[in-house]
């Protein structure tokens, strides 16, 4: 039964958590069986089925949170993006993309839509009216992502639903940059909600899993691929993920605080060209983030001037990990040049602003004197 509970903070805690009904736990029981009775109920419980009581109870509380009807978890962030593109896409079709999404999307689109037989193209700007541009008759949907990776490109996705909706086409969106606490695109009118579940969802850099959140009819045809494709996730794996999801709010509002603290910090740094937040006035997404959103997130880029080497400026970090994700309650830093967006050509790189100089920064819970601290020795080291 659906929790009544409708703040967030509570739904962290309380939405589609499982009673242990054996002993009076406090927390959900963990029922790791690959194997459960055939007793002619409806419910044929089987992990890759994404059906098992803690599958169950995960996906209803990740659906609370986004508003939604229904969700399904996988594997991984891209387990989630590829199934969820290829259950509502045959050969012929056509899907339009922002053309700022995440390194491992677009190198997914790129190898294997020839192989489906699936037509593709990418939006030329962030306007509603780059997208229309994009439609023929045989689009079926539209891809977007905002905040984008790495450079916080805010799209409008009121405006993109508008659209959508006028051409009879679907929409799907990856909103792993901002959490469910931040932005909700189901109430935007977006048809499906994409997460990288390793990243805020998890919280503390220890789990990988991916979650597609939509309306129960779109999850049904989304579940026809996925229980083929085999991306379901391990029991353990789903029980610390809901274990985590309840400090979910607490987490992200520290690091909303701590991000929105740095980007002014960094503006005022003669070390740092340009400084990429939704939540500061003078970018160019701000009125949009503003309307959108619940907070501006806990994710920023930033250009270092030209001169510094950026490989050094991140070795010199001591407290701040150099290290390949994001999203943990420790703060991490890197180069999307070299990690995240490494399979795009350079050209494509240019194209999204993601320079030599770029620097992508998630905020962890530290306190913030610290975390100014460690950039300015590490930049004092190599100037």
């Amino acid at each position: 039964m659906r929790n009544k509970a409708s703040d967030l903070r509570t739904l962290c805690v309380h939405a589609g958590e499982l009673k242990d009904t054996q002993h009076g736990g406090a927390i959900s029981p963990l029922f790791a069986s690959t194997s459960y009775a055939f007793n002619d109920v409806d419910i044929k419980q089987y992990p890759r089925y994404f059906n098992t009581p803690n599958q169950r109870g995960l996906c209803e509380k990740i659906a609370a949170l986004e508003g939604a009807e229904s969700a399904l978890i996988f594997g991984s962030g891209m387990a989630a993006i590829s199934t969820a593109l290829l259950s509502h896409l045959k050969s012929g079709d056509h899907v339009i993309f922002q053309d700022d999404i995440y390194g491992g999307t677009r190198n997914f689109i790129k190898t294997e839509f020839e192989k489906y037989g699936i037509q593709y193209s990418f939006a030329k700007g962030l306007d509603a009216s780059d997208f229309e541009a994009e439609i023929t008759p045989q689009t079926k949907g539209i891809y977007v992502e905002t905040p984008s990776n790495p450079t916080l490109k805010i799209i409008d996705l009121k405006a993109i639903s508008e659209l959508a909706k006028s051409s009879s086409l679907w929409t799907m969106i990856d909103n792993t940059f901002a959490s469910p606490v931040n932005q909700n695109p189901i109430a935007h009118g977006i048809d499906f909600v994409i997460h990288s579940a390793t990243k805020y969802l998890g919280g503390h850099s220890d789990i990988c899993a991916g979650v597609v959140v939509a309306s129960e009819s779109i999850i049904a045809q989304v579940f026809e691929s996925a229980k083929n494709l085999g991306g379901s996730l391990s029991d353990y794996t789903v029980w610390l993920l809901e274990r985590s999801i309840k400090t979910l709010y607490v987490r992200v509002q520290a690091q909303n605080e701590n991000a929105h603290l740095l980007s002014n910090f960094l503006q005022e740094q003669d070390w740092i060209e340009h400084v990429y937040y939704p939540g500061l006035e003078n970018h160019v997404g701000h009125q949009i983030a503003k309307r959108q959103m619940h907070g501006f997130g806990g994710m920023l880029s930033f250009n270092l001037a030209q001169g510094i080497d950026t490989k050094q400026f991140l070795l010199g970090l001591s407290l701040i990990k150099p290290t390949m994700s994001l999203a943990g309650i420790e703060s991490t830093a890197l180069s999307p040049r070299l990690t995240s967006h490494a399979l795009l050509s350079e050209s494509e790189r240019q194209a999204q602003g993601i320079t030599e100089q770029l620097v992508r920064f998630s905020s962890g819970i530290e306190a913030i004197e610290d975390l100014k601290s460690d950039l300015l020795q590490s930049i004092s080291k190599i100037r």
